[in-house]
Formats: structure tokens, sequence, C-alpha cells
């Protein structure tokens, strides 16, 4: 019997998680050889593996527009928002939108990215969803950096963002739901190492969920492919009944008078199921796929249907929300202060070690050793504008 009579059922589809080589930036306007390699990856995908049903979706991985210039480079956190970084939507965001009109499909992506309506002279890691006409139909932010990453979060300018879009999950994990494809949450490599991170976007509705790119070596730990990158996506996807789409960038050029690249994610993409099979895997990431159908009204029927294993439909929450209410992480760390560079951030996570210990979570060692410490050094503006030169004549 149907019971939703005012809506029609979503059809199986094909999605396609792609992984591409990827040149670091140095501009803005580099991104435009990145984007002719996405492009043509695009177009082999879809022309490859749509005889089998339409391709719906197509997901890009973490860093296949820009590379990861401001984290190889350690650069000046405003320096990068103002050089290197783009606007959503955008230039970019429209080319890949003719070629999501051309194809009717969704193309999901990520790129570091500048929010003038929130804050000026900060860059946030920003996922994006592009609709068959073309146009940006979802925005969201990484709210989960790893400790090399440079990109500002909503929680490092809590109380502006919170000013502008409120305090509920949905200003932090917001779902875009649609009648084609279902409903789509979006968030970015280290997002995905919290278990409350697809917590929320399940809560909030989701049904699929684009987790872009990791590095070694969470890629390549133990025997099995995708180390505990796969352990986690596959958790995920068990425990709050939704699909993972999980490509992972390719070989990165840290400038182009590299003569070789190198693979920081080791590859590993996957597609996993909402039951947390997998059902699509590539080990190789240099201009590869994974594809898989998704089947959204089968996810729909194991979730109302089921009285075992849809788990979230038991959680008993007030058993939970005492868990944080004391905070570990800082925040509004950047709402004045302009982002540290690795080495003083390293600082920031030792404090929250120190915070782990005094409530008692963590057990202090008998023996003390000198911890991980960042082993690079950071970059000036002036020195910054001298390693450009690397880039002469690159888009031509």
């Amino acid at each position: 019997m149907n019971s939703s009579t005012n809506k029609k059922p979503i059809a199986p589809y094909l999605c396609v998680g792609l992984s591409t080589v990827a040149y670091n930036i140095s501009k803005r306007a580099d991104i435009k050889r990145n984007l002719d390699n996405i492009e043509n990856c695009i177009e082999g995908a879809i022309e490859t593996v749509n005889i089998n049903m339409p391709v719906k979706i197509v997901a890009l991985a973490e860093g296949a527009l820009t590379g990861f210039t401001d984290e190889v480079f350690d650069l000046p956190h405003t320096l990068a928002a103002n050089e290197l970084f783009i606007e959503i939507p955008g230039e970019e965001t429209e080319r890949l939108g003719k070629l999501a009109k051309k194809y009717d499909t969704y193309i999901i992506g990520q790129c570091k990215a500048i929010w003038p309506e929130v804050i000026k002279d900060r860059y946030f890691n920003t996922l994006f969803i592009i609709n068959p006409e073309g146009k940006v139909v979802h925005k969201a932010p990484k709210n989960h950096i790893w400790c090399r990453e440079r990109s500002c979060t909503p929680h490092d300018i809590y109380d502006r963002w919170v000013e502008l879009y409120g305090d509920g999950i949905e200003a932090f994990y917001p779902v875009l739901k649609t009648d084609d494809i279902g409903n789509i949450g979006t968030i970015c490599c280290s997002d995905g190492e919290y278990p409350e991170a697809v917590r929320a976007l399940a809560l909030n509705g989701a049904e699929v969920v684009y987790r872009p790119s990791e590095a070694m070596p969470m890629t390549g730990s133990g025997l099995s492919g995708g180390g505990s990158w796969m352990i986690q996506n596959r958790a995920h996807a068990e425990f709050n009944s939704v699909y993972m789409i999980c490509p992972n960038v390719g070989p990165v050029y840290v400038h182009p008078k590299t003569e070789f690249p190198f693979n920081v994610s080791g590859g590993n993409s996957h597609i996993v199921d909402y039951r947390g099979e997998i059902m699509s895997y590539q080990a190789n990431n240099a201009n590869s796929i994974v594809t898989a159908v998704i089947d959204i009204e089968a996810l729909r029927q194991f979730r109302v249907m089921n009285l075992n294993s849809n788990w979230t439909k038991d959680l008993r929450m007030e058993l939970f929300k005492k868990m944080y209410d004391k905070p570990i992480h800082p925040k509004n760390l950047w709402l004045e202060n302009e982002p540290l560079h690795h080495e003083d951030v390293d600082k920031i996570y030792r404090d929250n070690i120190e915070r782990m210990i005094e409530r008692g979570a963590y057990t202090r060692p008998y023996f003390t050793f000198e911890g991980a410490k960042y082993q690079g050094a950071k970059t000036t503006e002036e020195e910054w504008h001298e390693l450009q030169r690397l880039w002469d004549d690159f888009i031509e």
C-alpha cells in the first residue's frame, strides 16, 4: 500500500566516485589545470558506466580542485584566503555546473573557499552540491580538521556562526533533501573520525553521506584495503543506515616543476551500503573511479520495516547528553586572531590532551617521551612570493 501519495518512488541510480591526479595551486587561476583533468575524467567515467543505468551522482575527492598548497607550505592563513581559494558559487562551480547540466547529474565536490558573508580573511574547507540544472544547491563547512590543516571551522568562529545560522545541528550538518536522489549529507576527511558527524547527518535525515579523501597511514593500515578509513566508513554506514561515498584524491604534484607526484592519500576509494557492506572498491587512485547502485527505496524500506538493525530508532538520548557538557577543544580560536601555523597549533592539541587527562578520560603513562611534533618550517609571505615562480607558465 502506498502511504505517500504525493511522492513518486526514487529509481535506483548509479553513483560515481572519482579519484583524480591533482596539482597544488599557487593562485586561483591555477585551478583551471585541475578542472581540465576533472572534466575529462567525468566524461570518461559517465560514458563508461552509464550503459548499466543512469548516473545521478558524481562525487569528487578532497583536493581535486586545488591540491593542498596551504598545508604543504604552511602558508599564512590570510594570504591563502586572499590569493588561493574560491567563492561558492563562482566560476569553478559554474564550469562544473555545465557538466552537471550536460549529463543530467548531481556533482558533489569540495574546495577550500572564503565565506565573506560570514567573516573576512578566513577560508573554510567547503563541501558543495551542484544540481542537474547547474546550480549550487548545498554548501556546508568541514567541522573537524586534522592538525596539519590550515582551514577555519565554524567552531573556530562559533559566536559569529551561531549569530548567523543558529546553534541547531542543521547549522553545522545540513542535509540536502531531494525528490530524485534522496537526502544527501556531506562531511570531509577528518570529520569522519568522529562518530557524531555522520550521526548528526542521519538524525537530520541523511540517506547518502559523502566523505571524500583521507591520507596515509590511515588508508594503508592493516591488511585489508582502505585501512582504518575503510573501517570508519563501514561503521558509519552500519550505525546510521546510510550509504557512504568515499572517493580519495589521486597523486598530488607539490608544484609544477615536480617530476613525479606524491601519493599522499594511498588511494582505496570505496562506496559502502547502508549495512556497512563494500559495494565498490578501487585501490588505484590515478584518474580512477568507484561506482555502485544507490537504491534509496530499499534503504527506506529497511529503516521502517526492520526492528533490529536500524539502530538510530533505539537511541536513548538522555543517557548521552551530559557527555558533551564539558568542552575539550576551545571555541572561537580564530574569531579575532588569524589561524596559527602548524607548530603553534600543535600546542593547542597538546593542551587538549592535558584536558583529557584532567577529566580522567586519559591516564598518564608511566614514562614520558617527546610526542609527535611539526618537523617542517612555516613559509612567510615573502618566501611564498618567491616560491610562486615555480608556477610560471603553469596554466599555459
